[in-house]
């Protein structure tokens, strides 16, 4: 029985990446030795670092004066390595769910943290838009795409101050204005790579002007000093990344992800509004296109757990909703094919016709 993959992260890869980084691992480059035991201050993987650095940057057009590098310690990492080299006195987070505030916990141990508007009050089904940022903020921080609540900004603020972005769920997924954020940062393992590796888009002019002592390893300028190699990058997770990377180029780019991905999410979104035994949890204007969440509708809520069996035994893997929303969860990335979604779809039709 064919799987379908909506795993929420780690998640589904392409083939080509599959394919590709799983022969590396027997045979590198023609080297004879596997990936998993070269050096990565080998001429053929130092090749790989520079080509996934330069396509993250092709990809993105991002504009001179930013520096791409991989980075450790996944998008958790971020949460204190932004306000170590950006906060001074004051940061402002705007929080649409659990990454957003634990982001907020993480800068409180470096400054005064305004959160200028939270969605907390509906369980972060909406994201906010009245609020108002301080003009002494040192930057302001979002998170794009909410993989537990299912909301996604699919836009590029217009801001005074810095901006900073986790966009870990939905990069690629969009063409970005990246001259409008000072940084990103994106845990690999959902439109990348395995976990493992981070990316992070930096301005450089945007270093420098806190006066604490940063740790090494924490400093942006480091990494990007050493293109990534201060010390030993997580080899495999970078290879996968490059293959991701070639294989998004292949495609068309970010601008034909998005259409594929827009089309998947509208199929799903159609059947979720017109299947009455089904409801989406978060306001339609805020529905994100990476992370589809539903349930059942309240008077059918007794077949939640019949419904996961019944799409589970058809090869739905990973639907099953996270705790913090319950019901189901049908995780979009860009290698996910439109056949699994209509198969998903599928599914809810004829467990429809069951009751």
């Amino acid at each position: 029985m064919k799987k379908h993959n909506f795993y929420a992260g780690p998640s589904i890869l392409s083939e080509y990446t599959i394919k590709n980084t799983a022969e590396a691992v027997y045979n590198f480059a023609d080297m004879g030795l596997s990936l998993l035991e070269i050096s990565h201050r080998s001429k053929e993987f130092v090749a790989v670092n520079d080509e996934a650095r330069a396509l993250v940057k092709e990809l993105l057009d991002i504009p001179e004066g930013y520096e791409v590098v991989f980075l450790g310690g996944g998008a958790s990492m971020q949460f204190c390595m932004v306000p170590y080299n950006l906060l001074k006195k004051k940061a402002s987070y705007l929080d649409t769910g659990t990454w957003s505030s634990k982001a907020i916990k993480e800068a409180k141990l470096f400054g005064e943290v305004d959160v200028v508007a939270s969605s907390k009050d509906k369980n972060y089904s909406y994201i906010p838009r009245d609020y108002t940022i301080a003009d002494d903020s040192d930057y302001f921080h979002i998170t794009t795409n909410n993989t537990i609540y299912g909301t996604e900004m699919r836009f590029d603020p217009d801001v005074k101050q810095r901006l900073v972005a986790d966009m870990s769920s939905d990069i690629f997924s969009r063409p970005i204005d990246v001259s409008k954020y000072d940084l990103i940062y994106a845990g690999a393992q959902k439109n990348l790579a395995p976990a493992g590796v981070t990316l992070a888009i930096v301005r450089k002019d945007a270093l420098g002007h806190v006066d604490r002592p940063i740790p090494t390893m924490l400093k942006y300028s480091t990494h990007i000093e050493k293109d990534s190699m201060y010390n030993t990058p997580p080899v495999l997770p970078i290879f996968a990344a490059l293959q991701t990377l070639r294989w998004y180029k292949e495609m068309g780019g970010v601008a034909a992800m998005e259409l594929k991905d827009a089309e998947n999410a509208a199929i799903l979104y159609e059947e979720i509004d017109r299947n009455k035994l089904f409801r989406g949890t978060t306001e339609m204007a805020d529905r994100s296109i990476m992370n589809v969440c539903f349930i059942m509708a309240e008077e059918y809520k007794e077949l939640e757990d019949e419904f996961y069996k019944f799409a589970t035994a058809a090869g739905m893997a990973g639907i099953k909703g996270h705790r913090s929303v319950g019901g189901f969860r049908a995780s979009l990335y860009n290698a996910m094919p439109k056949s699994s979604v209509e198969a998903l779809v599928g599914c809810m039709k004829e467990f429809e016709k069951l009751h």
